[in-house]
């Protein structure tokens, strides 16, 4: 069905009246409203791409931290929390869906939030032939929890690594992602979730 107009004029109440007197307006409305129901089917080309998008966030982060656990966080392991990479790469393709050039507009800078202080991880440029438009300031947290000095203290005692590390790192599930727009007087926008 077609849905064109040509209105004969108005009645006194200010409502347009349709010429053909055989549309009968409730016929209409029932057409529109089973118009108004049907969703379009999702594009399945674009679906795959953010899914690759979001798997290869996830290995960014993934590496970031394997990068850091030696270099900067002195420890041998850290231990992830199952879909919390997969998780914050959700929600960084959601901040960046709203960017003129979206994710690739982004720079990312982890940290590691340790008994209150935040330590710098490392810097994420996503596309550097774009010129950022946004940055994500991601924290990590450490797991508050006793049993892993106290089971660190236990297990790794004499047995150090060759390089001399033998602490082991748990992170929480939690995390804090700040959006800052670079070129927007927009005020920021957090994402904390405990």
């Amino acid at each position: 069905m077609v849905a064109t107009g040509s209105l004969s004029g108005k009645n006194p109440a200010g409502v347009a009246e349709p010429l053909d007197p055989g549309c009968h307006p409730g016929s209409l409305l029932s057409d529109f409203d089973y118009w108004d129901y049907v969703v379009p089917e999702p594009n399945l080309n674009e679906v795959i791409f953010e899914e690759t998008t979001c798997q290869n966030l996830v290995k960014m982060l993934e590496n970031c931290l394997s990068k850091s656990k030696q270099t900067k966080l002195g420890c041998s392991k850290v231990l992830v929390p199952e879909k919390l990479t997969q998780r914050i790469a959700q929600d960084v393709l959601r901040l960046s869906s709203t960017e003129p050039c979206g994710l690739r507009g982004c720079v990312m800078h982890v940290n590691l939030e340790i008994e209150n202080v935040c330590k710098k991880l490392d810097r994420i440029v996503c596309d550097s032939s774009v010129v950022p438009t946004f940055e994500l300031t991601l924290v990590f947290k450490q797991e508050n929890c006793a049993w892993t000095s106290f089971r660190d203290f236990f297990f790794s005692r004499g047995r150090l690594s060759s390089s001399g590390l033998r602490r082991t790192l748990i992170l929480s599930s939690g995390f804090r992602l700040v959006k800052k727009k670079l070129y927007s007087f927009i005020g920021t926008t957090v994402i904390e979730e405990c």
